[in-house]
């Protein structure tokens, strides 16, 4: 059984994939000139961010606004989709574990 809380793991989990994500925006900001464009699997590594960006900010501020704005909002959707995401397999997880563990008695 796991002893640690959802909420701990969740959290862990969205500060990784802003970490994973920022790096990934960095390289692929400094090698665009290099590679002809983006770099391969950026939209995949950042599409929990850009979905906010889309479907999120962009209804709310337009599309003109300042890079470093974009960049903290698009982190934080990451950080929050992946969270959000994290504390609904983690607590299914759990529930189906116990459930398991109950069941041999």
């Amino acid at each position: 059984m796991m002893n640690t809380s959802t909420t701990t793991i969740a959290v862990y989990a969205g500060l990784i994939s802003v970490v994973i994500g920022a790096a990934t925006f960095a390289l692929s900001w400094n090698l665009y000139d290099m590679l002809c464009g983006p770099m391969p699997g950026t939209k995949v590594l950042l599409f929990p961010g850009n979905l906010t960006l889309i479907y999120v900010w962009h209804p709310l501020f337009t599309e003109e606004i300042n890079f470093w704005p974009k960049l903290a909002l698009q982190m934080f959707g990451q950080f929050f989709v992946v969270t959000t995401v994290a504390v609904l397999f983690v607590g299914v997880a759990k529930k189906l574990l116990r459930r398991k563990n109950f069941s041999r008695y």
